[in-house]
């Protein structure tokens, strides 16, 4: 039996979620409502066959999942909307708001709901997200369905969520971390003679490729590694200069410094 999926906030993020799920065949088009107040910018996905709402109530009372894609700051308005039309034993409730523990969601909603809270990062506008999952008073058979949902939107792991701020950090903003990265290596591209645009497609395509390399043999990056060094090699001789510079260390610091800054400003 397929299962009705309201998205309450049609975003970037929400819609590519609802983008996603249609595009990977996971949910039928017409099992997915998704609200926003000016719904012609969701056109694409109306032409796709999905439920174009500006009512969130009405999206959430024929929902058995019901997805919060929405800003901090409207969460509480919003949940006290759709609140008299919520079913505890029926409907999960899954927010991917940013900073919004479940217990911030049990003191509005109530203890009895099914309550999951995710971190997908930016890659999910390609279905390549890597996201993070955890649950309240979650049947296995609702678990199982939510993490199904997410990989069809890249990856996901069920974590605890006292590791919800350290997952921000490793896959969200490791993002920006891992575009940092690229460009430092387009530049040097550069300055040893590629054009721009040539030195941004090498940089990319290898970092995607070492990346999949990791996801699909399992291994280890060092090992990895050891296949492209050779001794008197270039490879270890670039390396090895990097690591002088202190390339691990100040990426491992970068880390820390960002962590420090979500647990204790924010």
């Amino acid at each position: 039996m397929s299962k009705n999926i309201a998205i309450i906030g049609g975003g970037n993020l929400g819609s590519a979620i609802a983008e996603g799920l249609i595009n990977s065949g996971f949910s039928k088009a017409e099992n997915i409502s998704i609200t926003k107040r000016n719904i012609e910018t969701l056109a694409h996905l109306k032409e796709k066959g999905a439920n174009i709402l500006s009512d969130n109530k009405e999206a959430a009372a024929n929902a058995d999942y019901i997805i919060l894609a929405i800003k901090p700051f409207q969460i509480k308005d919003i949940l006290t909307e759709i609140k008299p039309t919520l079913k505890a034993n029926k409907q999960v409730i899954i927010s991917v708001v940013t900073g919004i523990w479940i217990k911030d969601l049990i003191e509005m909603i109530g203890k009895d709901f099914a309550i999951v809270r995710a971190m997908p990062n930016t890659a999910i506008a390609i279905q390549e997200s890597m996201t993070c999952i955890c649950g309240h008073n979650t049947s296995k058979d609702q678990s199982d369905f939510v993490s199904g949902l997410f990989n069809q939107l890249g990856k996901s792991v069920i974590i605890e969520e006292k590791l919800m701020d350290a997952a921000t950090v490793l896959g969200a903003c490791g993002t920006a971390f891992a575009m940092r990265y690229i460009r430092a290596n387009i530049q040097g591209g550069v300055e040893i003679g590629f054009n721009a645009k040539v030195a941004a497609l090498i940089a990319a395509q290898t970092v995607k490729g070492a990346a999949e390399l990791l996801l699909t043999k399992h291994t280890h990056p060092e090992e990895e590694i050891d296949k492209v060094t050779t001794p008197k090699g270039c490879t270890i001789a670039g390396l090895n200069e990097m690591e002088h510079q202190g390339l691990s260390s100040s990426i491992i610091r970068g880390i820390t410094t960002s962590y420090k800054k979500i647990v204790h400003d924010m």
